[in-house]
């Protein structure tokens, strides 16, 4: 449809006033130092989050808090060679099934940095749980106490007890991964990446 001439002049006209009337300009809040301005967002949200940043004050947290893990220098760690051959997908059409029913319990990749942090937590933390060996057994407070003591803070800890086996679930400080630990015979604890549906606690069922 084609319109007359009068009709855009004064369509235009309006569009006009309309942009000089708090419009943002040149210079206005939105295009943070350093920052990537994002289209249509104005004051804090119009900065791209910096990640590297982000990542380095993490892992700058990560040393403040365990210096005894910062000293394996897991930042310049390799990955291991991986032994295994071909897709890995099941051959059995049962296990490619049950495979794709787990699918849920799926967790993020590790960097090598974070596996070399996740063996290292892990180990303090199994070096900490067997010297409480032979004493009374430990209580949810108590295990909570235990992994408080050791630098994992309660907000980011979960403790729980599934019949009479202990148990808990954290995200390390700063870095991640997350470390999870069952105190059975013998005690067993892994470190991992968060669970596709997040967090740390493997997920209860699938979809």
């Amino acid at each position: 449809m084609r319109y007359p001439v009068a009709v855009a002049v004064a369509v235009l006209t309006a569009a006009v006033a309309v942009a000089g009337c708090g419009s943002v300009r040149t210079g206005d809040a939105g295009a943070g130092a350093g920052g990537a301005t994002v289209p249509g967002a104005t004051g804090a949200s119009a900065t791209a989050p910096d990640y590297a940043e982000q990542a380095r004050q993490g892992a700058a947290e990560h040393d403040r808090l365990f210096p005894e893990v910062a000293a394996l220098r897991c930042e310049s760690a390799r990955p291991s060679p991986s032994g295994g051959t071909g897709s890995g997908a099941p051959l059995d059409p049962e296990a490619a099934k049950h495979a794709e029913n787990s699918m849920y319990k799926q967790t993020a990749a590790m960097t090598a940095a974070g596996q070399c942090r996740g063996a290292a937590h892990s180990a303090r933390i199994t070096a900490a749980l067997a010297a409480r060996a032979g004493g009374t057994p430990l209580t949810e407070a108590d295990l909570q106490r235990l992994l408080e003591s050791l630098g994992y803070p309660a907000t980011s800890t979960a403790v729980h007890r599934s019949g009479s086996q202990l148990g808990f679930d954290l995200f390390v400080p700063g870095t991640g991964p997350c470390v999870t630990g069952r105190l059975g015979s013998p005690v067993e604890v892994r470190a991992h990446g968060p669970y596709l549906e997040g967090g740390c606690t493997e997920p209860k069922g699938g979809h």
